[in-house]
């Protein structure tokens, strides 16, 4: 054993101490992030009611894209596998669009069962679901690839996505190629592109606290009702 510091001494930070933890609720406070002691979930019954809540908070204080969240699926080897994308509708369930022949396309396809999780720095908060990825109707589908802007509907033909590509450039040729194939008329939406809904069955929420004690609520589906129960951290 040594007492020199490791190669990973610059990239981990040490574990936090209360001068730490002191600073840090400093610098929220400076940042407009109120100090939310006590029982931040509430009497609200309703999962998602309580996270459109914390997807407004996140609005105001995240620095960019405070709707994504990683979606993690499984392969047909059951390896699991996982990517960031971005949550566009939330009604009954969480709502994100892909190109179905993509990888998480085709996982989803073979075994819908998947995760969701969000997690927010600025706010010191994190929510994971687990439930069923269901895929989208085709009028869905074709109302909001409607409201596309027009680069992202030929960015939607152009791209294979999850394939390799032969050379750097062959999507720049592809892309012009759609921009012709279009010129001049409304750009339609691909078969393949769609998108899932992801209908939990449980729902996690978590709040960081200061010496790792985090305060957990933990909502299960069970028939039409969600039963709610308190967690260690």
């Amino acid at each position: 054993m040594t007492d020199q510091p490791s190669d990973t001494d610059d990239l981990i930070p040490a574990t936090p101490t209360a001068e730490d933890y002191a600073e840090e609720a400093k610098a929220q406070e400076a940042f407009g992030v109120e100090d939310d002691q006590g029982d931040v979930f509430g009497e609200e019954q309703d999962p998602l009611t309580i996270l459109s809540d914390w997807l407004k908070l996140a609005r105001k204080h995240e620095i960019n894209d405070p709707n994504a969240m990683c979606v993690a699926s499984v392969d047909r080897d059951g390896s699991p596998d996982a990517r960031m994308v971005l949550l566009k509708e939330l009604d009954h369930g969480l709502t994100f669009y892909t190109n179905m022949q993509s990888a998480k396309g085709e996982q989803l396809l073979h075994n819908p069962a998947c995760t969701a999780l969000f997690h927010w720095k600025s706010i010191r908060r994190q929510v994971r679901l687990r439930g069923q990825a269901v895929p989208l109707s085709d009028k869905e589908a074709d109302d909001y690839f409607a409201r596309r802007d027009r680069g992202s509907r030929i960015g939607a033909w152009a791209s294979q996505q999850s394939r390799p590509m032969s050379e750097p450039d062959i999507l720049k040729t592809r892309i012009d190629d759609f921009e012709s194939l279009f010129e001049d008329r409304e750009v339609p939406r691909p078969e393949w592109w769609r998108g899932f809904r992801i209908v939990p069955r449980s729902v996690e929420f978590w709040v960081n606290r200061p010496f790792r004690l985090h305060d957990r609520k933990r909502f299960t589906r069970e028939g039409d009702e969600w039963v709610t129960e308190i967690l260690y951290p």
